[in-house]
């Protein structure tokens, strides 16, 4: 009786060492089954790669066109500056050419050379309002100190308290296209 038990358990030792060298180990590695996951994972990593790959090579082109974009913006302010620099010393070029025409004529009457001057004086204060910067007239006005420089202070009972009496060196420009304040002298109440 001993026997056939005996055979018994060897036979379910030998079955289950049988049954181990055809199961499927997982610790061992991957069966059939997750085989094709791996794969889609591998598959789905190279496509990541590949789109990592053209971000960077987009991301390095847009670069290199900003850098483009900021050398061609340097060039084109210079140019406009440099054009500006240019049409602004033009609209002083008659000017010059009549101070060198009443230059020679200085021996001549003293009269006509003045009138000469006044002349080129308002042909240059043409060319500043024709850039922008038209001469202000500020006599009378209310002081200002974003527009107005006081260099005295006289004390006036016909003029209201803080009204600029003379102007000794008028402005030219107005607000954010102001060249300079007017140095002016104000009037100051008893």
């Amino acid at each position: 009786m001993n026997e056939p038990s005996e055979r018994k358990g060897t036979e379910r030792t030998e079955r289950a060492v049988s049954d181990q060298s055809t199961a499927p180990d997982q610790r061992a590695g991957p069966d059939e089954s997750t085989a094709p996951g791996v794969a889609e994972l591998q598959a789905r990593i190279e496509e990541l790669q590949a789109q990592v790959a053209d971000l960077e090579d987009r991301w390095r082109r847009a670069l290199a066109d900003l850098d483009n974009l900021r050398k061609r913006v340097v060039r084109d302010v210079e140019r406009v500056r440099a054009d500006e620099r240019a049409r602004a010393a033009a609209e002083w070029l008659p000017v010059l050419d009549n101070l060198e025409r009443a230059l020679e004529h200085a021996e001549t009457d003293p009269a006509s050379i003045v009138e000469g001057l006044k002349a080129i004086r308002d042909q240059a204060q043409d060319v500043l309002a024709r850039l922008g910067f038209a001469r202000r007239d500020d006599t009378g006005a209310t002081f200002d100190p974003a527009r107005h420089e006081a260099v005295a202070v006289l004390a006036q009972e016909d003029a209201p308290d803080g009204t600029v009496l003379h102007v000794l060196r008028p402005a030219y420009g107005d607000g954010e296209q102001q060249l300079r304040p007017a140095l002016v002298v104000v009037a100051k109440g008893e």
